[in-house]
């Protein structure tokens, strides 16, 4: 949109105007982009100022990921973890220019991310958490491998969590999923989970579950 932005994007302006509204952004998933989760924008409260980032790394022929994923990798580490860091670190500053740039709530900053992006949504909120207000982490899971050091000691009373997944789902194991709220718990965060008997993609009831969610909490 901007050479002035970290992160390409495209917005959906509050129908309900207000001097500083609510923000959603919005994190897609490996190998789409911004058009993606911004197709159901119209879906979603009047109230919000949505935001759709084009993840930084271009995929060939098409696509963009928040990181690489070595599909070959023999070690069973398959994520490029150095990167998924930088992208961590670069919606840390999109979240700042937001702030400086367009008329909203500093204190009411909301993530909804699917599979990559969620798991980029997971890790900015919980090593950043002051920056975040509420998450949607759809189709993801917790990779404690890209949090920041020292995550444990940050004040997460203001954060609160919706997670779901797919119980099919063939690209993330809903297994990986199921750990997310033990974890969560553990660092006495808010959180609800839910599964849904799809695949990896999100259900018409999932969906109207994590809108009435947000409904209640921006």
């Amino acid at each position: 949109m901007t050479t002035e932005f970290s992160l390409q994007h495209i917005i959906r302006e509050p129908k309900n105007k207000s001097e500083k509204s609510p923000v959603l952004l919005l994190l897609h998933g490996y190998g789409s982009d911004e058009n993606d989760l911004f197709s159901f924008a119209n879906e979603l409260p009047e109230d919000l100022f949505i935001i759709s980032a084009k993840a930084p790394y271009r995929m060939q022929p098409y696509g963009n990921a928040w990181y690489a994923i070595h599909w070959d990798n023999n070690d069973g580490k398959f994520s490029d973890d150095l990167q998924a860091i930088k992208s961590r670190e670069t919606i840390r500053d999109f979240i700042d220019e937001i702030i400086e740039k367009y008329p909203v709530d500093p204190s009411n900053i909301n993530l909804l991310g699917f599979s990559q992006g969620s798991i980029l949504s997971y890790a900015v909120a919980l090593s950043y958490p002051e920056k975040i207000k509420n998450v949607i982490a759809l189709s993801g899971y917790i990779n404690q491998g890209i949090l920041k050091e020292n995550f444990r000691e940050n004040n997460f009373s203001n954060l609160d969590f919706y997670c779901s997944h797919g119980s099919v789902d063939q690209v993330i194991p809903v297994e990986w999923a199921r750990k997310n709220k033990p974890f969560l718990d553990e660092l006495g965060i808010r959180n609800t989970y839910s599964e849904f008997p799809v695949g990896h993609g999100v259900a018409p009831q999932n969906f109207f579950e994590l809108k009435d969610w947000l409904i209640k909490r921006i």
